[in-house]
């Protein structure tokens, strides 16, 4: 197989059928960094309109810098994978001050920022700086895997090696930005995961999947982590037109999103005999409680119930629940907070809450 003709087949390919997308009108690594990382794990119908709001809010990587970081996690809100947001801001602030606002050029140097690993920094230096180092995503594992026919499994640090060299085997030298944006783009149009269209690929001759049928066993991945179940009981306190909330500050899912009082449980339990167990709310009078909700997120099923309370009118804040971060907070204030999604859509659901 001519690794040669593939990358000038492919790139023939990607300027007949690339959609027209923002950041592929730009060489600005700082707009390149910001599309990397609201893609991550993301269709792009739902994260351009995240890539729109951050350069339209932070035109410059110095602006993102100098943001709060409340702001950035409100603006994220809903992409989910926080870390992703927290780190870029912390990776702003670093090139900010250790290299003068600019992202260094080699690959290796990118590597080293917060929150950037080999694709994020492969792409950077690729489509930026037309370094000759190949990105390596979900379509580009499929494309190869399907074309050589290869069962390596793409979990395994094994697997990401082989097909990161592979790749680099088969890069344009000459165009690099081109063969990463094209073979990205071929996986994610045309080699799909389900029903991909191999009877026009252009690789119908040469690809070892279509000629053996093995376009749905190929990629191989071993198995995803197993789903840990979690159930919250959210207790939504209101007084004085006013709702009790603070941000998550454990290491866990949603850290520095605002969210109401918790109680997590080993399993279901009657929102009565929560509140009976708990001191801090036995004297509250319950209001409204919700259905079971599931939310699902990439390793956890959460089981979640809101329970609506009415603070007694001379209640304040204890000493345990300001050490603990709450505070209350006004309609406006609360509507401003970077929440969870399941939390933001619970505000949208029950815009008739009494405290409002």
């Amino acid at each position: 197989m001519n690794l040669k003709n593939i990358s000038t087949s492919l790139i023939d390919w990607y300027k007949e059928n690339a959609r027209l997308l923002p950041w592929r009108e730009t060489n600005d690594p700082y707009k390149i960094w910001i599309s990397e990382v609201t893609l991550q794990q993301t269709r792009v119908a739902q994260g351009l309109p995240y890539y729109e709001k951050f350069v339209n809010e932070f035109p410059s990587i110095v602006e993102l810098a100098n943001a709060r970081e409340q702001k950035v996690l409100r603006l994220w809100q809903g992409l989910g994978y926080y870390s992703r947001a927290r780190n870029l801001h912390a990776c702003a602030k670093l090139v900010v001050n250790n290299y003068n606002g600019e992202f260094p050029q080699s690959f290796e140097e990118l590597k080293k920022l917060p929150g950037i690993g080999p694709y994020t920094a492969a792409a950077i230096a690729s489509l930026a700086f037309r370094q000759p180092v190949a990105v390596v995503d979900g379509n580009v594992f499929r494309v190869l895997s399907r074309v050589f026919g290869i069962d390596k499994d793409i979990a395994s640090h094994q697997g990401k090696k082989f097909f990161f060299e592979l790749a680099n085997k088969l890069i344009d030298k000459n165009r690099p930005d081109l063969f990463n944006q094209a073979m990205m783009e071929f996986g994610a149009l045309h080699c799909l995961p389900r029903n991909p269209k191999c009877s026009e690929c252009i690789f119908s001759r040469e690809c070892i999947a279509k000629q053996k049928e093995l376009q749905h066993q190929l990629p191989v991945k071993s198995k995803k982590i197993k789903v840990q179940t979690r159930h919250f009981f959210y207790f939504v306190i209101y007084h004085k037109n006013k709702i009790l909330m603070k941000p998550r500050q454990e290491k866990d899912i949603w850290r520095g999103l605002y969210e109401f009082y918790l109680i997590e449980t080993a399993n279901i339990k009657n929102p009565e005999s929560v509140i009976k167990k708990n001191i801090g709310l036995r004297k509250f009078h319950s209001h409204r409680v919700s259905q079971t909700i599931t939310h699902i997120l990439s390793h956890q099923k959460l089981k979640v119930k809101f329970i609506e309370i009415t603070a007694n009118p001379e209640l304040k804040i204890n000493s345990n629940l300001k050490r603990q971060g709450y505070k209350w907070f006004s309609k406006k204030q609360a509507n401003e907070l970077p929440k969870p999604a399941l939390i933001e859509l619970y505000f949208k659901k029950n815009h008739d809450l009494n405290f409002w």
